[in-house]
């Protein structure tokens, strides 16, 4: 065999091998990385998607919060005025309560004071009229004196 023909028959082999891998093995290949670079490309997308969404929901998640912290905090202004409020009626009615009882106690001591005096006078009369009774030495008749008592009573 002659050098040149086998060189001839290889490269007829070789260009054969070449247009048989062009035509029915490159294509499937070729179509594969294709498909493989789309789908990097769409996840890399989606990544970026996913990661400018995480921002936004970071970012209301951050406004939800501070607005929560707002309404919180203005509750709890609230609470603190109405306590306060309801602290200052109780103290009020307190107050009108201690000087109702306060009043209350003057006009029983008043009372008291008119009773007890009342209470005198007719001790004072009972002894007037015994005293006078024992210096006279003769029995005073009550029934008679009563006018005289009952001036008495008032006078004192």
């Amino acid at each position: 065999m002659n050098i040149n023909s086998t060189l001839f028959f290889q490269a007829i082999v070789f260009l054969i091998l070449v247009w048989f891998t062009m035509k029915f093995v490159w294509p499937p290949i070729a179509k594969a990385l294709d498909e493989r670079a789309q789908k990097i490309a769409d996840g890399l997308a989606a990544a970026d998607k996913a990661k400018t969404e995480l921002a936004a929901a970071n970012q209301r998640v951050e406004q939800q919060l501070t607005a929560s912290r707002n309404e919180t905090a203005s509750l709890l202004a609230d609470a603190e005025r109405r306590a306060q409020a309801i602290i200052d009626e109780a103290k009020s009615r307190a107050n009108v309560e201690a000087d109702k009882i306060v009043a209350t106690a003057h006009a029983d001591a008043q009372q008291q004071l008119v009773q007890a005096r009342e209470a005198l006078r007719d001790q004072v009369a009972v002894l007037a009229v015994s005293g006078a009774e024992q210096i006279l030495r003769r029995e005073v008749n009550a029934q008679v004196h009563a006018d005289l008592l009952n001036r008495l009573k008032t006078e004192l």
